[in-house]
């Protein structure tokens, strides 16, 4: 009794309880969501679910554990690696419903883009770091080009949310590093002066999505199809929903992708208002705890690294609703914590253990 005493209290030292139960709390109404979503389906859907959290939650636990002197280590082996792989992808990957994002390792495919959403913050926060001391214009320059290298590849494959999670994560941190307002109002201009050269290097179907944001009835059985059903599904909900297991636009399979990125609109239907509210709050909650362990953190690479991540969920959470509720185009980001899937949920739960690495080493941490 007294080890397993001893090995439960080495495990909670390691975890960060607020900022563990906020996500716990995420994940169970995730949970009862896709049961919602695929019940017709039976339950084969919410075991695997529950075999993706118990082993994300055993990455989270190996990293909360892992100092984030040892988490620096890996930044630049770990980008590399990520670069290479979308390399790699560009030049033998895995075509899938027209998108080439997969490469196959053997015996396992994976997806290497998912690798830069850790491995870009990790870098660039390292990069800053080593450089804290005497930062110039010049290092903007250079992280910038870090930040644009592997974008480039995956809006290549093509895949325009993935992009914009790991655009967001870099920005995060050269931001949070010092990057001079003359600077981004530059940025801005230029990106303003950009938009018909980008409009051209969209896909038809990326274009097709931005057209359909502003008329979702101009295509209502094709491209608007999606945002029309999911408006429905939400605005059904009303202010206290239909109940649980009771929404009509999910079990009348009218809601497209509704247990992944659609699973918003699942919830909004069946709990409404006052359901969304809560959810809103737990992301506030989760954010703003985020962000009380980027201002403790002792050095500049946790801090940055710790602000980015917790923006990059953020941005996760705010494009997913704003997809779903018909105010954003439609990129394909999962809701963090609540969509089904293992591997964006894996990118999040190691996201969650290094915020829980940050907190609980910072009295260790050398400054």
């Amino acid at each position: 009794m007294k080890l397993i005493k001893r090995i439960i209290q080495n495990i909670f030292a390691h975890l960060d309880m607020p900022l563990f139960l906020i996500v716990m709390a995420l994940m169970g109404i995730g949970l009862m969501t896709i049961y919602s979503a695929t019940s017709s389906d039976g339950f084969w859907k919410l075991d695997k679910q529950l075999i993706n959290i118990a082993a994300s939650m055993a990455v989270m636990l190996l990293v909360a554990r892992t100092p984030p002197q040892t988490l620096m280590r890996f930044a630049v082996p770990l980008y590399v690696l990520g670069v290479v792989l979308l390399l790699g992808v560009a030049l033998f990957g895995i075509v899938v419903n027209g998108s080439r994002r997969w490469i196959s390792l053997g015996v396992m495919r994976i997806q290497p883009s998912e690798i830069m959403k850790i491995a870009m913050p990790l870098m660039l926060a390292w990069y800053f770091h080593k450089h804290e001391s005497l930062l110039r214009a010049r290092h903007f320059v250079v992280a910038t080009a870090i930040l644009l290298i592997p974008i480039i590849f995956i809006l290549k494959q093509p895949d325009l949310g993935t992009s914009l999670l790991i655009g967001a994560a870099g920005f995060f941190v050269i931001f949070f590093a010092g990057l001079p307002w003359k600077i981004m109002l530059g940025l801005g201009a230029a990106a303003g002066a950009a938009l018909p050269f980008a409009w051209s290097m969209l896909h038809d179907y990326q274009r097709r999505r931005v057209l359909t944001l502003l008329d979702p009835t101009s295509d209502p059985l094709g491209a608007g199809y999606h945002i029309i059903q999911s408006t429905i599904a939400i605005g059904s909900g009303g202010g206290f929903g239909k109940g649980y297991l009771n929404g009509t636009q999910t079990h009348l399979e009218f809601i497209p992708e509704k247990h992944t990125d659609f699973i918003f609109a699942v919830f909004s239907e069946e709990w409404g208002l006052l359901g969304n509210g809560i959810l809103l709050i737990l992301f506030t909650l989760l954010i703003g705890r985020g962000l009380m362990i980027a201002a403790a953190a002792p050095t500049m690479f946790s801090r940055l690294l710790a602000a980015a991540l917790t923006l990059v969920f953020f941005i996760y959470a705010f494009v997913n609703m704003g997809m779903v509720s018909g105010i954003l185009p439609v990129v394909g980001v999962p809701l963090p914590f609540i969509s089904y899937g293992g591997t964006a949920l894996l990118t999040l739960m190691l996201g969650v253990g290094i915020l829980m690495s940050i907190h609980t080493h910072r009295m260790l941490v050398k400054k």
